[in-house]
């Protein structure tokens, strides 16, 4: 399955209220990552095309994909926290008993929750001190706090999915690297 359609097709694993959370969050990703790479392409197509047919660039072709570059960014730590794609050191958590692993995929779950709601708390506090300033974007005019606010909303996402990660692997019996990836290792070895 691609990850297209396993994105299409994504269940959360967790119980009522929290698996109606974890979806909708699974759906809001979904569009923004999408929407971001999607217009980034077509700017990036336009402003190609302008530049070689009528000699000269869109002067906001920059600052677009700035911004989209920061969306798809924090979009993005959020989706990969959802699939149990960030790297991760194992050697030590893959010599321990199940029990073991599953204790300390929770700490280690938690303890990322907090640090990605810490950040989220900081970068708020960020963002209201650029606004304070009143910079604005030279080409697009628009106050340059607005391109920020994807960091706050991509580390309280992140935040979010791995505490519903640590709850899933409070209530189940297995290890869960994410609300719906079971933890263990595919088999990658393809023959030439």
């Amino acid at each position: 399955m691609t990850d297209d359609e396993s994105e299409k097709n994504y269940r959360s694993g967790l119980p009522g209220p929290l698996g109606i959370i974890d979806t909708l969050i699974s759906k809001l990703e979904a569009v923004l990552l999408g929407m971001g790479v999607l217009l980034m392409a077509i700017n990036t197509i336009a402003n190609v095309i302008a530049r070689f047919v009528f000699g000269d660039s869109f002067f906001f072709t920059g600052e677009i994909n700035r911004i989209l570059i920061i969306m798809i960014t924090f979009a993005g730590i959020g989706y990969a926290a959802r699939h149990g794609r960030h790297i991760r050191m194992s050697a030590i958590y893959d010599a321990l008993p199940v029990g073991g692993r599953r204790a300390l995929m929770i700490f280690i779950a938690l303890f990322t929750a907090v640090v990605m709601f810490f950040l989220f708390y900081y970068s708020m506090i960020y963002i209201l001190d650029v606004k304070s300033k009143g910079r604005v974007l030279p080409a697009l005019g628009f106050p340059i706090w607005w391109i920020y606010v994807w960091a706050p909303l991509g580390f309280l996402i992140t935040g979010i999915q791995y505490l519903l990660t640590a709850i899933k692997n409070l209530t189940s019996r297995d290890v869960y690297l994410s609300t719906a990836v079971l933890d263990g290792y595919k088999d990658t070895e393809t023959e030439v």
